[in-house]
């Protein structure tokens, strides 16, 4: 993905993940609080699920792509986003 249109996509999804973030934490779950590590991300952070059956996780920060393989944070993402 190029400079210009990774940004562009930062950009347009950073509203749209701070909404999910906000239905997951309206969604009534009550869930202990987790300490983030001193090496966390302290960019934004945007996730993208390709195939959600496989479980793994393309996460966009800054200006690097981390790809992780979690089914269970996969399924609490898709659950705090709803259906269609």
């Amino acid at each position: 993905m190029s400079e210009t249109s990774r940004r562009k996509f930062l950009a347009a999804t950073g509203a749209g993940v701070a909404g999910v973030a906000v239905v997951g934490v309206a969604g009534g779950t009550a869930q202990a609080a987790t300490t983030r590590r001193k090496n966390a991300a302290t960019e934004p952070v945007v996730a993208y699920v390709p195939e959600p059956e496989a479980g793994v996780l393309h996460l966009m920060v800054g200006e690097r792509e981390v790809i992780v393989e979690d089914h269970d944070l996969v399924a609490r993402i898709l659950n705090a986003a709803g259906g269609k």
